[in-house]
């Protein structure tokens, strides 16, 4: 089962937090301050953080340019996974990433299984790399993302997670680039 390496020293990554929402503002936004807090406490830094409208391109358009900027390791989304037609965060995170992380959408299941029943089919949480930088797309609610951070990105964001975790292949995600 998983565990804590005690031997390595912890590694605190960059992650920028992006909340998708036609309604929300900074001061209610409580899914991107729940992820803020969160990642705050695990010894984390927020390299950045926004609010976009629910359009596609727009949110695509800012997945990008987090990818592009060197002082970004992750970037964790909030909002617009849903099945409406506003819905569209997952759409524009496939049109940025390079490769899927597929299990991670299966795993947010299995945890939301737990916690809200067969509720858990109408989210459509993402993972996938781009640019050597590591994409999470979550639901909207406060709730989602703190399962999201405590039963997954808690632990694979965490360099002495064992058997293996994210930050460990950070350096080999955009090895593709480097070859000649």
């Amino acid at each position: 089962m998983s565990r804590i390496n005690e031997t390595r020293d912890f590694i605190p990554v960059r992650i920028a937090v992006l909340t998708v929402s036609d309604t929300r503002t900074p001061d209610d936004d409580k899914s991107g301050d729940t992820l803020v807090a969160r990642l705050q406490d695990a010894g984390h830094s927020l390299a950045a953080r926004d609010i976009v409208k629910d359009d596609r391109g727009t949110i695509a358009d800012c997945l990008r340019a987090w990818c592009a900027n060197p002082e970004i390791d992750v970037v964790i989304s909030t909002g617009g996974t849903g099945l409406t037609g506003r819905d569209v965060t997952v759409e524009a995170h496939r049109d940025v990433y390079e490769k899927e992380i597929d299990a991670f959408g299966i795993v947010f299941t299995h945890v939301s299984m737990a916690k809200i029943g067969t509720s858990a089919v109408q989210s459509r949480a993402t993972g996938g790399v781009a640019q050597g930088t590591y994409l999470f797309a979550l639901p909207g609610s406060p709730g989602a993302c703190k399962d999201a951070w405590d039963e997954i990105l808690v632990k694979q964001l965490d360099y002495r997670h064992k058997p293996c975790n994210f930050v460990e292949i950070m350096p080999r995600l955009d090895e593709h680039q480097r070859r000649k």
